[in-house]
């Protein structure tokens, strides 16, 4: 059992190499948890270790088991966080049962995150595979994700963010955002998601933004993407809140969606769900699908007081092949 670590840098060495081979395995239950300077937001964390290396075939278990009962209840950990650091790799390990995130990059600037097993039960709350904020030049490959809730997350602050070969499912998708919240403003830009496999996933592609929020996601691309089983395989949500009155939103902007096939749980296979104040910008939409090895084709928009949600919902539910969805704002 391993008790809140904190690995605190500026190192001498260049390179730190970390190698875990066996199994660290946090305390069982909450009250035997010991914080410093009750901190209660990591259990493993790195900070301001340059060039770190984690690597090796064990296991980081986080027993997360005694929070997910009582979500309201205090701050529950991340399992392992890197923050502040540069140059960094995480490759080879397993990651199971975190009280929260699995994996936290804050603040960092270069990383190869690579042949990672990440797990959780379906209905454990907020158990991220892995979450990124404010962090530049993260490059994530070869990657399993089962969670409760986002496989990847990409939040405010993050650009040349490159994820390939990944399979989520189940949990929530690959995620940029929730941006925006409380009114602030969030950017996020240069997301490239190709090669990835999702399965029986609430979602699929998904951007999210609340209402009240300013800033912007631009150059968000997914491509190479199959499907099965998933209840919301493209979703823009700006109204992730459901708030309604709110004239300000994080605009979003030069997104697409490209090669993307498989089968929906949903009738709509792609939904947009923008603010009222939004139907002003239009909205160009070009689609190529396929029906019954039929082809058919659509492209319009979507403005003035017409609902950008309602002008998609003819798509089909089996995604069979889409072959590119472009949105300029």
């Amino acid at each position: 059992m391993l008790q809140p670590m904190k690995f605190q840098g500026p190192c001498k060495s260049e390179t730190i190499n970390v190698e875990i081979m066996g199994t660290i395995t946090a305390p069982e239950s909450r009250k035997s948890w010991k914080w410093d300077n009750n901190d209660s937001e990591t259990w493993i964390e790195f900070c301001h270790v340059n060039g770190l290396v984690i690597s090796g075939e064990g296991i980081i278990d986080g027993q997360g088991s005694s929070w997910w009962n009582d979500v309201g209840e205090g701050h529950r950990p991340t399992a392992l966080r890197i923050l502040k650091c540069e140059n960094f790799q995480l490759s080879g390990l397993r990651h199971v049962n975190s009280p929260k995130n699995h994996l936290s990059i804050n603040s960092c600037t270069g990383a190869l995150i690579s042949n990672l097993h990440m797990t959780a039960p379906e209905d454990s709350p907020n158990t991220d595979g892995i979450d990124i904020s404010s962090s530049t030049q993260i490059d994530i490959q070869h990657l399993v994700i089962s969670t409760g809730d986002d496989c990847i997350a990409i939040n405010s602050g993050s650009q040349f963010i490159n994820i390939t070969d990944v399979f989520c499912g189940p949990g929530h998708g690959i995620s940029v955002g929730s941006l925006g919240k409380d009114g602030s403003y969030a950017t996020v830009e240069d997301v490239y998601v190709r090669n990835v496999t999702f399965t029986e996933t609430t979602n699929g592609a998904r951007i999210k933004t609340w209402t009240g929020g300013s800033g912007y996601a631009r150059k968000i691309t997914y491509e190479d993407i199959k499907l099965f089983g998933v209840k919301n395989p493209i979703i823009i949500d700006q109204q992730y809140d459901a708030l309604q009155g709110k004239s300000k939103a994080v605009k979003v902007s030069d997104v697409t969606f490209r090669n993307i096939e498989g089968t929906a749980n949903d009738e709509k296979a792609i939904e947009l769900n923008f603010p009222p104040a939004y139907y002003a910008h239009l909205l160009a939409f070009r689609a190529r699908y396929y029906i019954s090895e039929v082809e058919n084709s659509d492209s319009g928009s979507a403005s003035g007081n017409r609902s950008a949600t309602n002008f998609v919902s003819t798509l089909p539910s089996i995604l069979e092949n889409v072959k590119e969805v472009m949105f300029y704002c």
